[in-house]
């Protein structure tokens, strides 16, 4: 197995009387880390890794290791192997275009009827969450702006006060965000590109222009950054 130097080292847990929450914390500590790996393709398509493995990298038992691999799981992201470790699964360019297509039968829809109901007051209020894409984008930083995306399209699709829309649609945005085998590395470019998209976005949804929502929606989810 690999041995490449990925994986950062947990900070450490403030003591906290109960135990199942320390657990608790490190197993998310060690998910956010797994996520921002596969994010930015160290965890490798087809490699497996091993709970024991992985705890030594991390500097934790190999509990909350495979407690997170299982999360991942769930995701869709790796698949368990008994006895052996998690491999990390593959994906298809068809299936990334398939993500798109059901990305955008769930999204545009509510993103127009927001278009036609949201005052322009409440858009503005997430222009923070639109520049915290272009700064990740403009720092090359492929794990935080995939973060930062997320949270915005989260904010937006909020509004609609349906949780398992943003659930759903949350679940769909991170597997989008998986890179596929042998692409290369996401360009910075493509990142500011994307993110500009989001700046854009709020602009038509200020007008309520709602061709320009629809445009700008779709060609984001088939955008190179896969975001």
């Amino acid at each position: 197995m690999s041995e490449e130097p990925w994986v950062p080292a947990v900070s450490a847990v403030p003591a906290v009387p109960a135990q199942k929450v320390l657990r608790h914390s490190v197993r998310g500590q060690v998910l956010d880390a797994l996520r921002a790996a596969l994010v930015d393709g160290e965890l490798a398509p087809g490699q497996i890794y091993s709970g024991p493995a992985l705890g030594e990298r991390f500097g934790v038992s190999a509990t909350p290791v495979r407690e997170a691999m299982q999360q991942l799981a769930l995701e869709g992201a790796v698949e368990c192997l008994p006895n052996r470790g998690f491999r990390v699964l593959s994906g298809t360019p068809r299936a990334l275009a398939e993500l798109a297509e059901v990305r955008a039968l769930l999204e545009v829809p509510v993103m127009l009827r927001l278009a036609r109901t949201v005052p322009p007051a409440t858009w503005e209020a997430l222009r923070p969450a639109a520049l915290a894409t272009a700064e990740a984008a403009a720092a090359g930083d492929l794990p935080a702006y995939a973060d930062a995306d997320r949270a915005f399209h989260r904010a937006v699709l909020s509004l609609a006060g349906n949780a398992q829309l943003v659930r759903i649609a949350e679940e769909l945005h991170r597997r989008a965000q998986w890179p596929l085998p042998g692409a290369p590395r996401v360009r910075r470019a493509d990142l500011v590109a994307d993110a500009a998209e989001h700046s854009a976005l709020l602009e038509a949804l200020v007008a309520q222009d709602l061709p320009v929502v629809e445009s700008l929606v779709r060609e984001h989810f088939a955008g190179s950054a896969g975001c």
